[in-house]
């Protein structure tokens, strides 16, 4: 039996392409989504290479009509989604004393409002009417650091926003979780290498609907 598309939005040269990779070899079709087309395309086609099925689309995840458009065309394109990745977000430094409003308005745009977005989307595209929408939350929804601290509020919106939408959910065949990764993403600890990091989102998306949580602490 063929497998639905896995949408993965914020693919970098780190956790995105990982999880791109994860989903592919996994036998899904993969639609790799970032702001650099040159990058995202360049990974599709390595992924091509190995006889995967990828496609890559430039999209900003801060605007709104853009991604639901880029969205749309790619389950069009690859065939009904089974699970959607939203691992965008906006690293800034600042304190709460330094934040400016227009830069901090850009960055919940990109941590909080794309990733509602790309659910209210792919919620009515899910293939025969469920599949796993995944998020990649951050230690800094628990343990808010003054350094960075757009980064540590939108990381708490996105996971309350997350497990609104996982009580809401509950009863279907949609699976919704937040990965709160605590640790640095490609430093030393080997558990958190991308590849190893990715290989918990595939399992989550692969877990028995008894077994479904509204949050996986990565810690």
């Amino acid at each position: 039996m063929t497998k639905g598309s896995a949408l993965v939005i914020g693919v970098g040269p780190g956790l995105g392409l990982a999880l791109g990779e994860a989903f592919a070899r996994d036998g899904h079709p993969v639609a790799l989504f970032g702001r650099d087309a040159a990058r995202v395309d360049k990974y599709a086609a390595e992924l091509t290479a190995e006889g995967r099925t990828a496609r890559g689309y430039s999209v900003d995840a801060a605007d709104p009509e853009g991604l639901n458009a880029a969205l749309t065309r790619a389950a069009d394109e690859l065939g009904s989604p089974e699970v959607l990745v939203y691992n965008a977000a906006l690293l800034r430094a600042d304190t709460p004393t330094e934040l400016d409003g227009r830069e901090f308005a850009r960055t919940l745009a990109v941590n909080v409002t794309g990733a509602v977005v790309a659910a209210r989307t792919v919620l009515p595209l899910l293939r025969d009417g469920g599949g796993s929408l995944l998020f990649t939350g951050g230690g800094l929804a628990l343990d808010p650091a003054p350094a960075y601290t757009s980064l540590s509020v939108g990381k708490a919106s996105l996971r309350a926003y997350v497990q609104s939408l996982h009580k809401q959910q509950q009863g279907s065949d949609v699976h919704v979780t937040t990965v709160t990764v605590g640790g640095y993403i490609g430093g030393d600890d080997p558990r958190f290498a991308p590849g190893t990091l990715a290989a918990a989102y595939l399992n989550l998306h692969q877990q028995p609907q008894d077994q479904l949580q509204a949050e996986l602490l990565y810690l």
